[in-house]
């Protein structure tokens, strides 16, 4: 299935009046406040969310997966979804893929298949939290940290794989998680375990192109309790600080312990120039990887608004932007378009803060003021702003209504059938 130019403008013609009068009065508003909304208008036009192609189909719990229909059995099905995605909202146009959930067999198809909805490669992501079938050694007691020799150099090969598939593909960014760690006291050596990972890393920097980032990231716990090797934000700094300027590192939002200040932590990343991109996903408990903004809608503004300042007042380069979602309710395609709505949203709102007169309120301790610049940023209606930049750009006014009203979810279904299980999960 892949969407038209003309299927999109005539979903946006039964919505033109109504969302017209909307973004109307919004941007009087916007403009008698100071704001330029043309130049709000093409930041968020340039704002693009790469789609991770775990996401396409319904994740599941340790207790049961509950698979929808018309979900994606190929790489190519999973390319074709997100143009449907970035046709929809004009705001996806890239996906992240997952190796070896998603090599391909013959990668001129795959970019011409990528060609043709207008989808590039972000980052490639490694999976050393499995084993794969007749692999020669088993990743149970860790991969890059294990004690074994063997095993270690094997989870390095897999990771230079990967780069070698990037390569083929376009991609800028190789993204490495590690599930390694232990689960009772004594285990295995903590410092070990570490100088083991940084070793490996190194391996894997060799072959890192000058034009490529290697993207650490971090997570507290799971599927190991006791400990993990890369634990925080603080361990990966390390690892990217030791391994060189093309290291970084990335946050999941959820890969942290509840109620951490990650506006903190971005802005220590930024300030260091270390900062590498997002898995953006929403939690209430741990990495619940729930739809953004769904349930910290004012966390996800104030890491923006950390982000809108570093990008003006620090040297850090350019981010990679994901999102990283798994759940078994919703229709996918639908939690992937709710999610970069939310993103896109807290970047205008973030956009919005009048750093001058926060930057002068904080400088006299003026507690309640600054807070009362930051709330109006937070709560003000954005959403005809966002609709009309994706409107300009080629999208659906409603990326929701559009993605039911022209039946995607139909189509799908009656193209791969109701049984289709996305491949990879």
């Amino acid at each position: 299935m892949k969407l038209t130019l003309d299927q999109i403008q005539n979903q946006n013609n039964s919505q033109s009046a109504e969302h017209s009068r909307s973004f109307e009065f919004l941007a009087e508003s916007l403009e008698k406040k100071g704001n330029n909304v043309e130049e709000l208008i093409s930041k968020l036009q340039a704002l693009q969310i790469a789609i991770p192609s775990w996401a396409l189909g319904t994740g599941g719990t340790r207790f049961g997966r509950f698979s929808g229909g018309g979900e994606p059995a190929t790489l190519i099905q999973k390319i074709q979804d997100v143009g449907i995605l970035h046709a929809l909202n004009q705001s996806s146009n890239a996906v992240s893929l997952h190796i070896p959930w998603d090599i391909p067999s013959d990668y001129q198809a795959i970019k011409d298949s990528a060609s043709e909805v207008g989808i590039g490669f972000d980052a490639v992501n490694s999976n050393t939290f499995q084993d794969q079938a007749n692999q020669s050694h088993s990743y149970k007691f860790g991969s890059l940290a294990n004690s074994d020799a063997a095993v270690r150099e094997l989870a390095v090969e897999h990771n230079k794989q990967v780069i070698e598939i990037g390569e083929k593909l376009g991609s800028k960014a190789l993204t490495v998680w590690l599930a390694d760690g232990s689960s009772f006291p004594g285990q295995h050596s903590l410092r070990k375990a570490l100088e083991n990972t940084h070793l490996s890393l190194q391996e894997i920097y060799k072959d890192i192109p000058e034009d490529w980032k290697l993207l650490i990231e971090y997570k507290p716990y799971e599927p190991n309790f006791y400990s993990t090797v890369i634990q925080d934000w603080g361990t990966s700094f390390l690892l990217a600080n030791k391994l060189g300027k093309k290291a970084f590192t990335l946050v999941d939002l959820g890969h942290h312990l509840p109620n951490t200040n990650i506006e903190q932590i971005v802005a220590t990343l930024m300030t260091e120039g270390k900062l590498g991109g997002f898995h953006f996903n929403d939690s209430k408990y741990g990495d619940d990887d729930l739809t953004v903004g769904s349930v910290k809608p004012y966390q996800l503004f104030l890491i923006f608004q950390e982000l809108v300042k570093g990008f003006s007042e620090t040297n850090n380069p350019p981010l990679s932007w994901m999102i990283d979602a798994s759940h078994n309710l919703k229709d996918p395609m639908e939690d992937l378009i709710q999610s970069v709505q939310a993103i896109k949203l807290s970047y205008a709102q973030a956009l919005l803060v009048d750093s001058k007169s926060l930057e002068a309120a904080q400088e006299i301790h003026d507690v309640a003021g600054a807070q009362e610049i930051l709330q109006d940023a937070f709560r003000t209606d954005l959403r005809p702003l966002l609709a009309e930049a994706m409107r300009r750009s080629g999208g659906a006014i409603d990326p929701i209504k559009g993605f039911r009203s022209l039946k995607v979810r139909e189509t799908l279904i009656q193209e791969r059938g109701l049984k289709s299980i996305a491949s990879g999960l």
